[in-house]
């Protein structure tokens, strides 16, 4: 009876955050995900008042609806061991391939593409959960074909099975997602061991393959690029060629960096204000950070990026397991590379592909699918500290 009254004791004295394992929760990694989206609603509401008439706080309100599910998604996903996602790998990948499929078949076109599913007061993109999804499976995969040694053979499957996906969203066409999905696969085949010879065997490989798409295929009469993919590829190379035209974006997102110079414009900023700026509030918000914020506001957002790679790349060595070493390698890639290319191409220094800032651009599936691998990353720590704490943990007395 002596020896289980500290253990009565203790469940008393454990609260619902610990029963919820929100105790185990990364503070900062929080700190940044709740900054970047309190920081996109605002900017979306002195960016967009104007953009429907009779609703200026269309985008707000919505996106905020985005930002409450997000976090409650978050949650779930933390409170779940994200070893439990191994076992059910095949199913996994299946329904994150029939779903890009889907698309192909029923999903809503809008300049010239298909990658949204229309649904009752949201549109779905199955990519945008494929990135997450290949994440999850593709980690379980590549641990499953490493106990057979790193041989050609399963870097060859490995690398297949990250491709799969990445053709089906090229063919929608979405050039920049499946750009996010193969480096997300060489990222996790980079975590995993994968020899050096390889990687260079794949570098040649994807070489080789871009010159094909932008040089020989054209030059033989069959484009494997849309006529406006090509067009964005030649107004970064040559962004003055036809201002008006195919680079107009780039020109007028520069126009409006530079104008924010140090502290920003505020309410002058004339480029979002008077709507100069194309799409400002998806893929170049971050010009109107720039204009509006100026060099200062640019550096807190990135900053608050940095901090959650920071915290992410932490997990590397904290998971308890390879498998959420792999994961956590995997949404950290994600997270920098449409962090890269999306401020790469608002600065002009990257082609115009179409990828969000993450938790900053208007978008229910790009937020929801964001918070979603924030919670894998929390389900991570948790398990971490918890395999940690029951390492340290005394071994009770048998009486």
């Amino acid at each position: 009876m002596e020896a289980a009254r500290p253990l009565t004791m203790l469940s008393r004295r454990t609260g619902v955050g610990e029963r919820l394992n929100l105790t185990h929760l990364d503070g900062l990694m929080l700190a940044a995900a709740f900054g970047l989206i309190a920081f996109s609603i605002f900017t979306l509401a002195v960016a967009t008042a104007d953009d429907v008439p009779g609703s200026p706080l269309f985008f707000v309100l919505r996106q905020s609806v985005y930002a409450l599910i997000g976090v409650a998604l978050m949650f779930a996903v933390a409170r779940v061991d994200y070893s439990r996602f191994r076992e059910l790998r095949v199913g996994i990948y299946s329904a994150m391939v029939a779903s890009i499929c889907l698309v192909l078949v029923f999903g809503a076109a809008a300049r010239g593409s298909r990658r949204w599913i229309e649904l009752p007061y949201f549109r779905f993109q199955p990519s945008e959960l494929a990135k997450v999804l290949l994440i999850v499976s593709l980690a379980a995969f590549v641990i499953e074909y490493r106990r057979r040694g790193a041989s050609w053979r399963s870097t060859v499957r490995i690398l297949a099975i990250g491709l799969v996906p990445a053709a089906l969203v090229f063919l929608q066409p979405d050039l920049g997602t499946a750009l996010v999905i193969g480096v997300i696969t060489l990222a996790i085949l980079f975590l995993s061991g994968v020899p050096w010879k390889h990687f260079a065997a794949i570098g040649a490989a994807v070489a080789a393959v871009a010159a094909f798409a932008l040089v020989l295929a054209p030059a033989a009469g069959m484009p494997l690029l849309q006529d406006y993919q090509q067009e964005r590829l030649t107004s970064f190379l040559n962004p003055s060629q036809d201002p008006s035209d195919s680079s107009y974006q780039l020109n007028q997102s520069e126009i409006a960096i530079g104008a924010g110079e140090r502290t920003g414009r505020g309410d002058q900023a004339s480029q979002t204000e008077l709507n100069f700026l194309p799409e400002h509030h998806t893929d170049f918000i971050f010009a109107v950070i720039g204009e509006r914020y100026g060099f200062l506001g640019a550096t807190f957002v990135l900053s608050l990026y940095a901090l959650l790679v920071w915290r992410a790349l932490r997990l590397l060595t904290l998971s308890k397991n390879l498998y959420g070493t792999l994961i956590a390698g995997g949404i950290a890639a994600m997270i920098v590379c449409q962090v890269f290319v999306n401020v790469g191409m608002n600065l002009g220094i990257m082609p115009v592909t179409g990828i969000t800032l993450p938790l900053m651009s208007y978008g229910g599936s790009s937020v929801l699918v964001t918070f979603m691998a924030i919670g894998l990353l929390q389900s991570i720590h948790v398990q971490a500290q918890l395999a940690s704490r029951d390492s340290r943990a005394p071994t009770p007395l048998l009486r």
